[in-house]
């Protein structure tokens, strides 16, 4: 068995003769060019592929090399995963595979009765090797097609993968590679973007994922499990951005930087100044960026087409939304721009690298069971606080208890499991709820700001202005009633007992 370390990342098409011009590659000292045929088999029901095993055949001269995957850990483009190679003697054979139960799964007559080609890929393979301190690292750019039932999407890749060295060395030549070129972790691979093409699934906005921890590990470990699993949700909505008018991939964007920014501000007593502050400035940036968009869409789409809708003979109402279309186009511009710059690339492969240290530091004794649990009593704390402290009549107070509230919903969303506990779940719930509330609130009272902006001293366009606030007053009454009604209720908040336990008995069950 051989254990596959590689980095990927995307190249835009229209990219790839600069990269093949990029002087680092010069210093290879072997090059070599290869046509690969690569056939990936499954069940009609893709039984392999619900295990996390990619099966493959690939076509070297006149012979055939079976090659067997396993999931492995995969995250922002870098993935370690065992593998194990042998000739194709015109049947598979699964002899040599590790452990005893897979081997034994794989060998069934009948899932080998029922075992099918799914989808190909074809793809031209140019490979440098590069080397390190010690050992070195292979370079390869793949352009070719992912193919399956009669339908294909274009390969575009760069992968970097250990030839002895260490991890380090890939974000090393990573990071000189991204200086001239936008390079961004990939997160799909070939394989599963011939499993998408055969299955049929059209791209959609990805949420986030439940995060899997473990009661075994450290505070650090449990951090860089959860910032990587935020740059993989960032990244799985990176494409459909640039590619499409879905407005919903830049929110889904936005909210993975924003948990990132929670979990850096959640476990700062357990990160080094230095990875906070490399983290937190780029995430600040971007969240920033991502916002002026997703607020522009808000406002549009839910401020102003619902007064438009009702009122569609009303030409005010019609400028004033053109004037906002016209803005919003202008600031996506911009952000998309950013987000295919080098400059994107290489934060994200800087804050890949930073959460991969050879040393991981240990700032603090205390189990990730004892320092959840630490965590979520201040949380809890500082929201009761607030929202005793909070107003309907003093918008600043409701924007502080917002904030409170989404804090503590991530730290439960990164410490606990709802689904396997109904007290928890209603907890979750009811904070959803009166975040929900105090957002459109808020959203409401950030209208009337940017709307009078649009607006400036066009007389027809004010008007406009004053319909749209009179169109939602009565639902922005409604709000704040809702939200009165729910002040008491989270001032004498609780989180339930074993959350809390100060034994350190807090946060996940060992993960499966």
């Amino acid at each position: 068995m051989a254990e596959e370390v590689e980095l990927k990342l995307a190249l835009d098409e229209a990219h790839q003769a600069r990269f093949l011009r990029h002087p680092l590659l010069r210093q290879a000292s072997e090059r070599q060019v290869t046509l690969l045929d690569n056939i990936y088999y499954d069940t009609a029901g893709l039984a392999l592929r619900r295990r996390g095993i990619a099966l493959r055949l690939r076509r070297q001269g006149n012979a055939w090399l079976q090659t067997v995957k396993l999931a492995g850990s995969a995250t922002a483009g870098l993935s370690s995963r065992p593998e194990w190679e042998r000739p194709y003697g015109g049947h598979f054979d699964f002899s040599d595979i590790e452990p005893t139960a897979l081997r034994n799964w794989l060998q069934r007559p009948e899932l080998l009765a029922r075992i099918l080609p799914v989808c190909e890929t074809r793809f031209r393979r140019v490979t440098w090797k590069l080397r390190a301190q010690t050992g070195a690292v292979l370079v390869t750019l793949d352009r070719g097609w992912a193919i399956a039932d009669g339908k294909r999407e274009a390969i575009s890749e760069v992968e970097l993968e250990l030839d002895g060295a260490p991890v380090q060395a890939l974000f090393h030549i990573a990071g000189q590679l991204a200086e001239r070129i936008s390079l961004v972790p990939a997160v799909l691979s070939k394989a599963e973007r011939g499993y998408r093409l055969h299955s049929g699934t059209m791209p959609t906005p990805v949420k986030a994922e439940s995060i899997a921890l473990s009661s075994s590990m450290g505070p650090f470990d449990a951090f860089c499990r959860i910032a990587l699993s935020c740059l993989e949700h960032l990244q799985q909505n990176h494409h459909g951005a640039l590619r499409t008018e879905d407005v919903e991939y830049i929110h889904q964007m936005r909210v993975a930087t924003r948990r990132l920014r929670a979990a850096l501000r959640l476990f700062a007593p357990a990160l080094p100044q230095e990875l906070r502050d490399g983290l937190r400035q780029p995430m600040a940036t971007l969240t920033r960026q991502l916002g002026q968009a997703r607020d522009l869409d808000v406002l549009l789409g839910e401020i102003v087409d619902p007064v438009q809708n009702a009122m569609p003979e009303e030409p005010r109402l019609a400028a004033l939304a053109s004037n906002i279309t016209e803005l919003r186009y202008g600031v996506r511009a911009e952000v998309l721009a950013a987000l295919a710059a080098p400059t994107y690339g290489r934060m994200l492969l800087g804050a890949v690298e930073a959460l991969h240290p050879l040393t991981p530091p240990r700032l603090t004794t205390a189990s990730l069971g004892e320092f959840a649990a630490a965590r979520l009593r201040h949380l809890c704390r500082r929201l009761r606080r607030l929202a005793t402290a909070a107003s309907t009549s003093d918008p600043a107070s409701l924007h502080l208890l917002r904030i409170g509230i989404k804090r503590l919903r991530y730290a439960l969303e990164f410490f606990a499991t709802p689904a396997t506990d109904r007290t928890l779940h209603r907890l979750q719930s009811r904070l959803a709820v009166a975040q929900d509330t105090l957002g459109r609130l808020n959203d409401l009272a950030n209208a009337g700001v940017r709307l009078s902006d649009c607006a400036g001293n066009d007389p027809g366009l004010r008007e406009a202005v004053a319909l749209i606030g009179g169109w939602h007053g009565a639902r922005h009454a409604r709000l704040l009633v809702e939200i009165a009604d729910a002040l008491p209720k989270l001032a004498r908040m609780r989180l339930p007992r074993r959350l809390v336990d100060a034994r350190g008995t807090a946060g996940r069950p060992p993960a499966p």
